[in-house]
């Protein structure tokens, strides 16, 4: 079974409208040549660091701008459309961090919220508190589309291969993995990472990134990228600007990939012992 795959590289700003219109866009593209499933990167509906202007513009999910749109391009388009994220107000008062996709009905066929929170101080003086804002997801999502088996995850979750492994031993074939990563991360961890999810599970990656300088002032690293399960980059793009990022993805190399090192099915149960090391030595 073959496919062929697109991930949307954005720099979404403040404004949610203006960002669906671009998202809009670029999906369009992705299925004018040939995309049947298409992502898009972390926060679509907008990337804004201040929280009073965040919530401002904060919906649930049945009224958000970026659901709706999405679900009415996968039906206009007939092809499956991956918003990476996109920030929700959930009913507790919180915000979740939620992907959500969409059949070719425009039906949704599953969400998932971002588990792994990310809450680092950088060497440059930057520092995110992504859980002052943000409620973890607790539920890993794995769905079966009709060319392939897809699992779900969103930027710093790439940092957690055990996310990775559960989802692959639960048939995950393609891995997700939309994202907006600092420019800092992303110079020194961004590709090696995702090529490290495809290689150890024998799965392809399509990671969705946000890209260049955006309106609050951040900047993202970009350089979306598909990548197979032997670790090469079939496509990529560059480190700024929109771009539409398109490969085929042939599901069978998932299988030979997972038969020339089939460390999924040798994979064993251990035990962890943790000993203390002994004081003292040979007198001299």
């Amino acid at each position: 079974m073959t496919f062929k795959a697109a991930a949307i590289q954005m720099c979404s700003g403040v404004d949610p409208q203006r960002n669906a219109d671009t998202m809009a866009r670029l999906v369009r593209d992705a299925a004018a040549q040939g995309a049947v499933y298409v992502q898009t990167p972390e926060m679509t509906g907008a990337l804004q660091k201040d929280r009073v202007g965040l919530r401002a513009i904060l919906r649930d999910e049945s009224a958000d701008l970026i659901v709706a749109r999405a679900g009415e391009l996968a039906r206009e388009l007939g092809i499956h459309v991956h918003v990476g994220s996109t920030a929700i107000a959930r009913p507790d008062g919180k915000i979740a961090n939620r992907g959500f996709l969409f059949s070719p009905t425009g039906e949704r066929l599953s969400s998932y919220d971002k588990i792994h929170m990310f809450d680092v101080d950088l060497d440059n003086g930057e520092n995110w508190r992504e859980s002052s804002a943000y409620e973890p997801g607790s539920q890993a999502r794995v769905v079966e589309l009709p060319f392939a088996t897809l699992g779900f995850a969103i930027c710093y979750d790439v940092r957690f291969p055990q996310l990775f492994r559960a989802e692959a031993m639960a048939g995950a074939e393609v891995l997700t993995v939309p994202a907006a990563f600092t420019r800092q991360t992303g110079e020194a961890h961004w590709e090696v990472l995702l090529r490290a999810r495809a290689i150890e599970n024998g799965a392809f990656v399509i990671a969705a990134a946000q890209a260049g300088i955006h309106e609050d002032g951040r900047e993202t690293f970009g350089h979306s990228m598909i990548i197979d399960p032997w670790g090469k980059v079939l496509a990529s793009a560059a480190g700024t600007g929109e771009a539409v990022v398109l490969a085929e993805i042939d599901v069978s190399a998932v299988k030979a990939a997972r038969g020339k090192i089939p460390n999924l099915k040798n994979a064993r149960e251990f035990t962890l012992e943790q000993s203390a090391g002994k004081a003292g030595g040979v007198a001299a």
